[in-house]
């Protein structure tokens, strides 16, 4: 029983009450990350006339992942830089941070987000607000197209942030910011006419608060999250990389790092075993 109260405890998080600090300083970069996000994101998504051309869905898509991307690199070691209820999802049923944690972290998202929309309203002129960059569906899909749109858009974001945070993929080169980057744009780039690619609830959420926006909102967060969490799961249950078994081999006097499981496997193979 004393074990499964401490399981349960360690499930919970009620270890992350002795470290508020470190937790606060956490949920501060969330709300600060995901303001970014929405604030520069949405902006992107506006024109301001009568000299602009409508918004280029080309600079919307960059402009998500370039701003996505810095704000990883800037943040990452605060918080994990999840910066999105999807990937909140995802980490959380998988067991990399606790369900206190992870409610904290959905609230100071959406918190952020909420901010970033209000500046961004406040800072641009009455006759280029329009809808402040609120996620739309277009007209001509139906509820379940546009949520299975936004399903692939979460699956394929958290897949990729659980490829680059897989502890046993040493060769693994490429920045996770710059993955986690190319992953929204690639979503952006594909699905700014479907649904508005949201890929993020708590983006969605800002100006829908803001701008009092919500036709079938529920759709941008039951997408993203269910999709992150198969794609979590998918990636923790059956294609995560195996761990790999390190021995040291003296040699000359230095140390050699070598990777036995994959030597035996194939010393085993040759020899007939």
């Amino acid at each position: 029983m004393p074990d499964n109260r401490g399981r349960l405890k360690t499930l919970v998080g009620m270890n992350e009450m002795a470290r508020a600090g470190d937790l606060g300083k956490a949920l501060v970069a969330e709300a600060l990350g995901t303001l970014f996000i929405t604030y520069f994101g949405c902006m992107s998504c506006l024109a301001v006339p009568p000299s602009a051309e409508p918004a280029d869905l080309v600079l919307i898509s960059l402009t998500f992942g370039f701003v996505v991307m810095v704000a990883v690199q800037a943040l990452g070691h605060v918080s994990g830089a999840n910066l999105n209820p999807a990937v909140t999802c995802g980490l959380l049923v998988t067991g990399r941070i606790t369900i206190i944690r992870g409610v904290l972290y959905v609230i100071a998202q959406s918190l952020g987000a909420i901010a970033g929309a209000a500046i961004l309203k406040g800072l641009t002129p009455e006759n280029a607000i329009a809808s402040l960059g609120a996620t739309t569906i277009h007209p001509t899909l139906s509820i379940q197209q546009a949520l299975g749109v936004e399903f692939m858009l979460g699956f394929i974001l958290v897949f990729v942030v659980f490829g680059v945070i897989d502890p046993n993929k040493p060769d693994s080169k490429i920045p996770a910011s710059l993955a986690i980057g190319l992953a929204v744009a690639v979503g952006h780039l594909s699905s700014v006419d479907f649904t508005g690619s949201s890929m993020n609830p708590a983006r969605s959420l800002g100006p829908a608060v803001i701008m009092n926006i919500w036709a079938n909102h529920w759709v941008y967060w039951l997408g993203p999250c269910t999709g992150g969490i198969a794609a979590a799961l998918l990636y923790k249950l059956v294609l995560s990389a195996p761990p790999q078994e390190y021995s040291q081999v003296p040699r000359d006097n230095s140390t050699e790092v070598s990777i036995r499981g994959l030597a035996e496997t194939n010393l085993n193979g040759a020899s007939g075993a």
